[in-house]
């Protein structure tokens, strides 16, 4: 990796917790080159917009989730194993120290719910990828004969986004400790409900 893909590395990982921490607005040139110490045209060079520097950070985001939790899941034998392996993961994205406020994709889905723009289609799209990856694990605990065969997947995966939501709202909002466990057991509740002949 070169130089100046080493800095653009380093500019998008600092962009991405300052995004957690102050939003997505949060994320300007001048406030990165605060945070950097690197000047506004130096940033420039890398990122022509704030609007291309959100888009970066949502996009690389995206990809670390990918690889911190997706395939990890996915390397686990299909079924409610992987689906077990993918909430696990999931929690712990929620306190991974490279996101001081938290996941930053439940963050901006909030700060942008209501703000039409490429940022907020851009989180439209992960979030709608991310939903459907949880209907096929389902689909796949289906195929299995792990879940029972007139299981709606797509209600399922709306079931476990909720889950995570209420999770890391109840956790960083409430500073509940007990979440991790609560949030658990709903998840188990959820299992045991699709097994269900």
């Amino acid at each position: 990796m070169g130089k100046g893909a080493e800095t653009r590395e380093r500019i998008v990982k600092r962009a991405m917790a300052l995004a957690s921490r102050d939003g997505l607005e949060g994320v300007t040139i001048g406030a990165l080159a605060t945070e950097t110490r690197l000047s506004k045209s130096g940033l420039f060079a890398h990122f022509g917009s704030k609007e291309e520097l959100q888009l970066t950070v949502l996009d690389q985001t995206a990809q670390d989730f990918t690889e911190s939790v997706i395939k990890p899941a996915l390397a686990s034998p299909r079924g409610v194993m992987r689906l077990a392996v993918f909430f696990d993961r999931w929690l712990d994205w929620a306190q991974d120290k490279r996101f001081p406020g938290g996941c930053l994709m439940i963050a901006a889905s909030t700060e942008l719910d209501d703000r039409p723009g490429p940022q907020r289609d851009r989180v439209v799209a992960h979030q709608k990828a991310l939903v459907e990856s949880i209907a096929r694990m389902a689909q796949g605990a289906v195929e299995e004969g792990q879940f029972r065969a007139d299981l709606d997947c797509k209600q399922f995966a709306h079931d476990v986004y909720a889950l995570y939501v209420g999770y890391h709202q109840l956790r960083r909002l409430l500073r509940d400790r007990n979440e991790g466990a609560r949030v658990r057991a709903s998840f188990d509740r959820l299992v045991d409900w699709a097994r269900r002949r």
